[in-house]
């Protein structure tokens, strides 16, 4: 009868979780070489053939080369990503962007009979805290 024993099984657990780590580390170099555009076409090729032929170790030096700008390219997107979910919070919510335009717009609700003047009133008080 065949037993696997605990640090056997310990073990290779260990290099799994190594191998998918390292999986992980590649798939975003690739994707970031990929997202960059100030690299030309052959400087991805050569970080493709560099990638693809030597993996662990392409990806080692493209994180010693670009780990900085690549760090710098994700907060740069994340900050995009944050404003454009601010602008789309802002549009659905129907808020105006200034005090003037949301008293515009009420009054333009007072004009077509869609509010009374004491929710006019109300809403001007609103737009003016």
């Amino acid at each position: 009868m065949d037993t696997t024993n605990f640090w056997d099984v310990l073990l290779w657990s260990f290099w799994f979780f190594i191998w998918i780590a390292a999986l992980m580390v590649w798939f975003r170099c690739l994707i970031d070489m990929f997202g960059d555009h100030t690299l030309n076409g052959w400087a991805k090729a050569g970080w493709v053939i560099l990638l693809v032929f030597v993996p662990w170790l392409g990806a080692l030096i493209y994180l010693i080369a670009r780990g900085r700008s690549m760090a710098e390219r994700q907060m740069k997107a994340l900050a995009e990503q944050q404003a454009a979910q601010q602008d789309y919070i802002q549009q659905v919510a129907g808020k105006s962007t200034s005090p003037a335009a949301q008293i515009a717009d009420a009054k333009a609700l007072l004009d077509s009979g869609a509010i009374n003047q004491t929710e006019f009133d109300s809403l001007k008080a609103k737009a003016l805290a």
